[in-house]
């Protein structure tokens, strides 16, 4: 055979063993296959997480009973006044709570004077000077408050004003002194709880942070 052919022959033949392994490797594909990097969204999934428009506040209705005449009050008060929450004005109101009670057992009604309607200023200091012109003084310590809870809230959209009354257990030491310092009635030690309610009220969406209190009850 010529030497040349041959060695065509030869290289074809070579040729033709590549192709048939290669399509034996690169011809089909079985068994498990990486995913791609990214996978394309599919279309109408949900993501895990979803913020419906229009459910409700918790910050209310933890609070009140959802849909009550309270919650929509509340929902009516953060329309004027976005920033309003109710979980920070019960904090504040706590606060407020114990600053009161204690300035009104001491007699010291002015450092507390922003934070009184007329009304309670003038409640509070007839009972301030008839204590003091019985000779009487308290001695008082406050040791917290057990519970603190929204009772009700009003709010007229025309004035803006909010009232929110709120439920306070509180828990104090509490001695009456007469003028010779003899105690009269109460103890320096013994703990008691009294359940007040007090209502507060603001115009939203003004200028005055404050809420003063304008009505105490049991």
């Amino acid at each position: 055979m010529n030497s040349p052919i041959f060695q065509l022959l030869i290289l074809a033949g070579i040729a033709v063993f590549l192709i048939v392994k290669l399509r034996g490797v690169l011809g089909t594909r079985e068994g498990f296959e990486k995913p791609p990097a990214t996978l394309p969204a599919t279309r109408g999934r949900k993501p895990a997480l979803e913020v419906i428009d229009g459910g409700p506040d918790r910050d209310i209705t933890d609070h009140v009973p959802d849909g009550s005449p309270s919650a929509r009050a509340l929902t009516a008060m953060k329309g004027v006044e976005r920033d309003f929450s109710v979980a920070e004005f019960l904090k504040g109101a706590r606060g407020a709570y114990e600053m009161i009670l204690m300035a009104f057992d001491k007699g010291d009604l002015d450092s507390i004077r922003p934070f009184l309607a007329p009304e309670v200023q003038d409640a509070f200091a007839a009972v301030v000077a008839d204590r003091q012109a019985k000779g009487l003084r308290i001695e008082s310590t406050f040791v917290g408050v057990a519970d603190v809870a929204l009772k009700e809230v009003t709010f007229d959209r025309t004035s803006r004003e909010a009232e929110l009354s709120v439920k306070f257990v509180g828990e104090t030491t509490s001695a009456v002194r007469d003028s010779a310092g003899q105690i009269v009635e109460g103890s320096t030690t013994a703990i008691k709880r009294q359940r007040d309610v007090w209502t507060f009220a603001r115009i939203m969406g003004s200028d005055d942070p404050n809420w003063r209190l304008v009505a105490t009850s049991e």
